[in-house]
């Protein structure tokens, strides 16, 4: 299953849409970066975002859920909290201290490897991955194997914001093997 997420009112995507700011060149030329942390100080739009993703947690019958270095982090560690599941977070190389699984992936602007806890994950697990921008789906892609890897099933990949116009969903989808991908806003 694949969509765009019905739950938000027209009016409350467009009052996230114009908390999100964008830095053109950042961080390298020729990429437009999209801030959210206008969003996240705005204390309604950040509830909106989490209420939102924490239905998500229900509605896919997740068990935990998976943040993605950095601002992942940052959406998923609440949406975990309120819907009562353990928080996972999958960081890049070299960030965690246990032993781990790791996964390369190329982005827009770069290659990158990103890791999560060997032991965090497992037979059982359903997870919800969240993160805050979906562009060209390495990230992601990375992460669903990851957890994939883990022993663990996808219950779904869900973001804040897809920028349709990097087509990372098309790359993206086929590593879903039919797990959930949604968005609350489109561009």
């Amino acid at each position: 299953m694949s969509e765009i997420l019905t739950s938000l009112t027209d009016g409350a995507r467009q009052r996230l849409l114009e908390r999100i700011t964008d830095v053109p060149d950042y961080p390298q030329q020729g990429v437009l970066f999209k801030d959210i942390t206008p969003l996240l100080a705005d204390p309604e739009a950040f509830g909106t975002v989490v209420d939102a993703l924490t239905g998500l947690c229900g509605r896919h019958g997740a068990t935990k859920v998976v943040g993605l270095e950095a601002r992942g982090f940052v959406l998923a560690a609440p949406v975990a909290l309120r819907a009562g599941l353990g928080f996972v977070p999958v960081r890049k190389a070299g960030k965690l201290p246990r032993p781990t699984l790791a996964q390369e992936y190329a982005l827009e602007y770069g290659t990158a490897t990103m890791e999560v806890h060997a032991d965090d994950l497992g037979a059982g697990d359903r997870v919800l991955v969240v993160d805050d921008v979906l562009a060209t789906g390495g990230t992601a892609e990375a992460s669903v194997e990851l957890v994939r890897r883990s022993g663990a099933e996808v219950a779904g990949v869900a973001v804040l914001l897809e920028l349709g116009f990097l087509d990372g969903r098309s790359r993206l989808e086929p590593a879903l093997r039919g797990a959930a991908l949604e968005a609350l806003i489109a561009l």
